[in-house]
């Protein structure tokens, strides 16, 4: 699978744990940046993923910052891309089942390497569940998308 990741400053040392797993697993992986400790804008990476997600270059997103949530938020401003910031392995489950999630948001903060790892793990293989409410509710996102 190809995989577009990205973060802030405060979640380099994940991302990079987080490339090493996926190549290990056999994953393409672009990384998108940061390359260091600099101070930076989450919003910028979180584009850049985001955006590789929308165009097709990647198959899925990764971005990850320090609570995970104004990096969600960017990505979610890219039209077609389903960011959902997952804290578990349940709701990693559950946004690709449900919401066919495109775009994985993770916080540097609040998920060790372990247990991000894992979430990763459940998200990349769980596919979409194709139930008629689940495809109702992404088409209505998708609808309402379009008004603005």
């Amino acid at each position: 699978m190809k995989i577009s990741i990205g973060c802030d400053h405060s979640a380099l040392e994940l991302k990079n744990f987080l490339i090493e797993y996926l190549k290990k697993e056999g994953h393409e992986v672009t990384d998108k940046g940061t390359y260091t400790k600099e101070s930076c804008d989450y919003t910028d990476y979180g584009y850049l993923v985001a955006k590789d997600v929308q165009q097709g270059k990647c198959d899925r997103g990764i971005v990850i910052c320090y609570t995970g949530i104004g990096i969600s938020m960017i990505a979610n401003k890219v039209k077609g891309v389903r960011c959902a910031l997952c804290g578990s392995k349940d709701a990693a489950e559950l946004t690709r089942l449900h919401n066919d999630s495109n775009c994985l948001a993770l916080s540097a903060k609040y998920t060790g390497h372990d247990l991000a790892k894992e979430i990763v793990e459940v998200w990349l293989k769980t596919p979409f569940s194709f139930n008629e409410r689940h495809q109702r509710r992404i088409d209505k996102i998708a609808k309402y998308e379009e008004e603005f």
